[in-house]
Formats: structure tokens, sequence, C-alpha cells
């Protein structure tokens, strides 16, 4: 299980295209990385970069880009919207996959240690790489930004975690820390004032404002400033004007999406922002975000139009972006801006990719996959396919109001059965290319006989589980199809019953596959296992789609 950390450093640059190309270069030289995204902002003047690999390479690669960064940016003329103090102003370090927060912490240390000692480049370290948690942070530490610094470099408590105790006017200082993922996301406001945008940021951000009364602080019985927080948890906030755009913006960083997601950042600033008799026009995402986190958005805003859930990924994703305006100041491309997209492997959905043409011509070639068992698969998607779509229809029939959510529900478990058979597909003619390429292993000496024999076999099992897997996903998709017979809207009773017709196909032949596949095989208890389970979801099914089949004529008639 491979480890892997995102990094999202940010550089003080970004007009000048030259410079960013000449810093992602040296990112792009580190094997191991991959180059998510390259963000520049030009009112910022400011470019967010986003790449994810191995923790060694990361480090590598963070390393080279902050010290090209430091050669090619000059502080002391930098000018930019954002809060910034270097040229590489901040560099997270984010876990991804099979690492903790706590490694990854150590991860950021030693990043830090070295851009301090090699670099001779000021660092302090924030979030959980921070030990000392009265300046973790990050705006406490930018506090004054590069304007500031040389001051505050000199402070006893604000002496950095590595590198000199000494002001560098062309390089500035860097904030390198490790962090959960944080989504970058600026709303947009239908006016140019930076205060009021600013009023709106502080009634949702969490740290609020500080109350005040004709004009003066309050204090509290300790002295202390009266804060009045804002509604949001986990936001934190500032307004801005974007002379590029010619609009002031909020600009919100979400520390942490399960507790306040973007959909609801977005209504909340709605709701504030009218209240100050101002308008939300759209808003935009700055780096990259998690797939989950725009097809929740989605379904959110279906819901509120009281319409079902259940259509596929990419229609959520349309909804979200639609309904929170994403698009409003440049396009969206999802495959650019959702880091499942820019990480995925489209080489093991190659067939799910075609057209149906492509598809269909794929399997009738000599090749000799795709066969029976990815048919099935696939047959078995379109049969849940039409239940789904009967559920949509159902929820949306006019007269039917009340039960849109009965429906939205049916709609929502069919997309999950289709979208499980659909990854199926591929990775049924998958286990086959790895049942052909064990045979084809060398087998001169008794070690690679064995070796070959050991890989025919975890490839066989493998050939064995994944139809299993169609069977049984084909065999849940009928409880969807039987209640859409029954209940669904009655003018599409017909499509129910194909739907019924294709997946008994699919787990019938599906378990042809499980068949043949098992006589190469050699541990007979978890063939009989299998089989047995295998007989008693063929039976079941057959039962299932007569009962359905019966519904389906009855309504249908003569």
């Amino acid at each position: 299980m491979q480890q892997l950390i995102e990094c999202v450093p940010n550089f003080s640059e970004g007009n000048d295209l030259s410079i960013i190309k000449q810093i992602t270069d040296q990112i792009e030289a580190v094997e191991g990385v991959r180059l998510l995204n390259v963000d520049p902002g030009k009112a910022t003047n400011r470019t967010v970069v986003t790449m994810v690999g191995t923790p060694d390479a990361v480090i590598e690669a963070a390393f080279s880009a902050i010290r090209k960064a430091g050669e090619l940016i000059d502080m002391s003329k930098h000018k930019g919207e954002h809060p910034r103090m270097g040229a590489t102003d901040v560099c997270p370090l984010i876990p991804i996959a099979n690492i903790s927060m706590e490694e990854t912490a150590a991860y950021a240390q030693k990043l830090a240690k070295r851009v301090g000692e090699e670099l001779g480049l000021t660092v302090y370290l924030y979030e959980s790489a921070q030990p000392n948690k009265n300046r973790s942070n990050l705006s406490v530490i930018r506090a004054g930004e590069y304007e500031g610094l040389a001051q505050k470099i000199m402070q006893p408590e604000w002496k950095p975690d590595f590198g000199p105790v000494q002001f560098d006017a062309k390089r500035g200082a860097t904030v390198i820390g490790a962090r959960d993922f944080l989504v970058a996301y600026n709303i947009n406001l239908n006016t140019t004032s930076t205060r009021r945008a600013n009023a709106v940021a502080f009634d949702i951000r969490e740290a609020g404002r500080t109350k005040k009364e004709n004009g003066k602080t309050v204090l509290d019985e300790q002295g202390k400033p009266v804060v009045i927080p804002g509604s949001l948890k986990c936001v934190k906030a500032i307004g801005w004007y974007i002379e590029e755009y010619g609009i002031a913006q909020i600009s919100i960083n979400l520390t942490n999406i399960n507790v306040t997601p973007v959909h609801i950042a977005f209504d909340e600033a709605c709701a504030k922002a009218t209240a100050r008799g101002l308008r939300v026009t759209g808003s935009e995402l700055v780096g990259l975000i998690p797939l989950k986190a725009l097809t929740d958005a989605g379904k959110y805003f279906l819901e509120k139009q009281q319409r079902s859930t259940g259509v596929s990924e990419k229609e959520l994703i349309k909804i979200a972006v639609r309904s929170m305006g994403l698009d409003e100041l440049s396009p969206f491309k999802s495959e650019e801006r959702i880091i499942e997209y820019m990480l995925a492997d489209n080489s093991r959905q190659r067939l799910i990719g075609m057209t149906l043409r492509d598809f269909a011509d794929e399997t009738a070639s000599e090749s000799p996959a795709p066969g029976g068992g990815s048919i099935s698969a696939y047959v078995g998607s379109l049969g849940i396919s039409l239940a789904t779509m009967v559920a949509n229809l159902s929820s949306h029939k006019t007269g039917w109001d009340e039960r849109w959510k009965e429906f939205g529900d049916w709609a929502l478990k069919g997309q999950q059965i289709k979208d499980q058979l659909l990854l199926l597909v591929d990775e049924d003619t998958q286990a086959f290319n790895r049942i052909m390429n064990a045979f084809g292993m060398p087998k001169s000496s008794e070690a690679e006989k064995q070796a070959r024999t050991l890989a025919i076999q975890e490839a066989t099992r493998l050939a064995i589980e994944i139809p299993f897997r169609v069977m049984q996903l084909a065999y849940e998709s009928m409880e969807v199809i039987d209640a859409m017979a029954k209940t669904g809207n009655p003018n599409s009773v017909s499509d129910a019953g194909v739907g019924a017709l294709c997946a008994r196909a699919a787990v019938m032949g599906a378990f042809m596959n499980v068949r043949i596949n098992a006589s190469g095989y050699d541990d007979k208890i978890f063939l009989e296992e299998v089989m047995n389970k295998g007989r008693e979801l063929e039976a079941k099914t057959q039962a299932k789609e007569a009962e359905i089949l019966k519904v389906v004529n009855e309504k249908i008639g003569s």
C-alpha cells in the first residue's frame, strides 16, 4: 500500500508565466511526483500549485521548487491582494493515502529543516508540524506580512523554527506545515466594496469579529476584547477586491469540509450577503477539490428542489457547478479540478470509456476479451439503469409530489449498483488478462514453476470472485426493479420488465464464468462455497424474474 501525500505550495507570483513555468519544471523533473494543478491569480499575484506523490519524492520536489522560487521572485517588489510573507509563502503537506497526520508532520519538519539549513531561508512551522500551539495558526504567523517581517523576526517569541534569524529582503520567509485537506474557495459579490465583502466574511468565519459600541471595542471583565463568533465552524474568511474581475469577493479557506462543506458555506454567504443588501453572483475554486464535496453539493441542491438525487455522478457535478456558479469567472473543467479525476488511471476503465459501437466492435473482434463476464456486468448495469430511470420518472411525475423522496431513494440505490457493475466490466477483462499473463510466465526452473503456479492460482481466484460479485450485484438490483414494476410510473412498467430480463441474464451469464474459471482452481473448500452460493443466487434470480414479469404483463395487458 503506497503512501501518498499532497503538497500545495503557494508562490508569490501570478503574472509572469515564465517564472511559474520554471518553478513547476522543478517539480515535474522529480520521479514519483505528479503535478496536478497550477492556478495563477493576477490580482493576488500568487500561484497555487498542487502536486501528489510518495513522501520522499514530494519533499524533494518541494525543496527544488522553493529553491527556484527564491532565485526568481523578488519580494521587495511584490504587490498583491493576498496576505504573504515570502517568495514561497506557504508550503503545506496533506496526508492522502496510507499515511497518518503524525507521519506527514514529520516529513514537513524534515523539509523545513533542509530548507533552513541548505537554502539559508527563514522557516516557520505551522498546523500539525508546529509543536508550539501558540504559533501554529497560519494567519497569526503571517500577521504583519512581508512588510512587518524585518521587525517581527527579531522578537524572541517569533524566532524562526529553522534558518537564519535575519530579514531576507529578496526571499522573505516561508511557512511549512502539515494539515488536513483544505479547500480554498472564493465567493463573488455584486459589489466593488472590500469593506462590505469583509462584513460578510466576518459574519460567517469562525473567528467572527470584535464587538464594538459607539465605535469603541467592547472589553470583558479581564480587559480583553469581546468577540462575536461567526456562523460557520472551520471557516477562515476575508473580503477583498479583485481588479481583474472588477468585483469584490469573500476569500474562504474551508479547513474541514466534513464540518462545513462547500455548499453550506455558499448558502450561508448568500444569506448573510442578502441581509446586507448584497447578492452572491457565483463562486470559484482555487486548486483542487475532492469528488465527494461536489457530489454532496449536487445532492444538497437537488434535495432543496425536492428532486431525486439518484442521478449520475456527472449530473451531480453539473448541478453543483450551476448552483454555486463555479463557472462564472472561467470554465469549470471537472477533469482538472477534481482530485480523484486527476489521479485516475484511465487505462483501467478502457472498456466503459468506449462508445457503444466501439465496445460492440471490440467484443466482436478476434480478441478473447471482453468476453461473457464483462458482457454480463454490462448487461446488469443496463438492467439497473432502466429501473433507475423509472424511479427518477416516478419521482418527478405530476401528482406524485409527496412521493419524490421515496422514488429518489430507489434511484440513488440504483445509481450505486450501476456504478459498481460498470467498474466490473473492465475488471473482468483485466482478470482474464492476468490469467493469460500468468500462463506466459517462465517455467524453466523449479522456482519459476512454483511462482508460475502461484500466479495462475491467484489470477484464477480473482477471475472467479469478479463474476461472482456481478451475480450478487445483479441480484441485488432486482429489489429496485421489483419495486419499480409494482409501484413506479405505470407508463414505464415495460422498462422495469426489460430491466428484470437484463438482471437475470447478468446473473446467469456471470455464473457461467464462475463455473468455467472454477475448473482451473485448486481450493476445493472455496469452490464448494462459491458454487453453492452461486446456485442459490441463480435460483432466487429466476424466481424473482418470474414474479416481476407477472406483474409487468398484468399491467400491460393483452
